[in-house]
């Protein structure tokens, strides 16, 4: 599901903003068919929902929203995009930057501890998580 770069470009596009299936397919100049399958296929996995809206003389569409899943997802791009800054750096300008909220204060994606401290990636490590014990019942 979030194999594919269409996938990516939608998300980014819903971040910044765009919600019709038209506005989708102008700005990426994206295939229809391949618009709908990505769009349905975020609808099914919960990363976006369909909301019924009607232009003024125009039969009722859907545009699509990002739900509370697709909204954390926003870590995941800013992310990416940090990474992608630091390690593979573009002479292309940037599409899209994070900011906090009505500011012009950017933002960084980074550890923290539970207790809320950061931490350096270079402390963080990934370990198995031991199978849960077999009930006997």
């Amino acid at each position: 599901m979030l194999n594919d770069p269409w996938t990516f470009l939608l998300l980014r596009e819903a971040l910044l903003g765009r919600r019709t299936f038209a506005e989708f397919r102008d700005r990426l100049g994206i295939a229809t068919d391949v618009l709908s399958a990505r769009l349905a296929s975020l609808v099914e996995h919960g990363i976006m929902e369909k909301i019924p809206y009607r232009q003024p003389g125009q039969r009722t569409r859907d545009a699509y929203a990002l739900t509370p899943a697709g909204e954390e997802l926003k870590l995941v791009v800013a992310a990416l995009q940090q990474w992608g800054d630091e390690h593979l750096p573009s002479a292309k300008p940037l599409k899209a930057l994070p900011f906090v909220n009505g500011s012009a204060s950017r933002v960084r994606v980074s550890f923290v501890e539970e207790s809320g401290t950061p931490v350096e990636p270079a402390q963080v490590e990934f370990a198995p998580v031991p199978p849960p014990p077999v009930s006997e019942e």
